[in-house]
């Protein structure tokens, strides 16, 4: 069964929500080593038990030790052992880089540039609203394929920081991004 489910089936598209499970995922995966059995048994029984549908888009998740977990009303809940409670810890480096409006929709990702990266640094920008949900440097709202496409073609990093007037080190995360997407 498969973790994310598109927002459309036919033909298969995906949405901005999609590509914020994504995120959580490949953090709960990559960085905190949770087994894909465990972020999948978390899934079954959020939303048999607790009837919490996409519980990668909640803010309130956590992990440790390899296993899932949701501050369900003041209480940790480890969802990879059938919710038993456990002790408070933080998965919050990824889920801090998700925007959430009044309601606890994702409304913006800053992904990480580079893994290890500086968790407060947050020069990309995705939001559905600004570019059509295309990366963006964040500052002046530049579409990091247009940096690099820049960069291809032979322009410097110097140039292309006068003529959008941001920083070096902006065009460089750019670039980055890019390359690395």
């Amino acid at each position: 069964m498969p973790i994310l489910r598109p927002s459309q089936k036919e033909p298969p598209t995906l949405s901005f929500w999609n590509l914020v499970e994504a995120h959580v995922l490949r953090a709960l995966r990559t960085n905190h080593d949770v087994p894909l059995r465990e972020v999948r048994r978390a899934v079954t029984y959020a939303e048999r038990d607790l009837k919490i549908d996409r519980l990668l888009l909640r803010e309130d998740l956590r992990t440790e030790g390899g296993q899932v977990f949701l501050d369900h009303y003041g209480q940790l809940v480890n969802l990879s052992a059938s919710g038993q409670l456990a002790i408070r810890r933080l998965l919050q480096d990824h889920l801090k880089r998700i925007e959430w409006d009044a309601k606890n929709f994702p409304v913006r990702l800053y992904p990480f540039v580079t893994s290890g990266a500086d968790s407060e640094s947050r020069s990309i920008l995705i939001d559905p609203r600004i570019s059509f949900g295309r990366p963006v440097v964040q500052s002046a709202f530049i579409s990091t394929r247009s940096i690099a496409d820049r960069i291809d073609a032979g322009e410097s990093v110097e140039d292309l920081a006068k003529d959008y007037a941001i920083t070096r080190e902006e065009i460089e995360q750019a670039a980055i991004y890019e390359q690395a997407a």
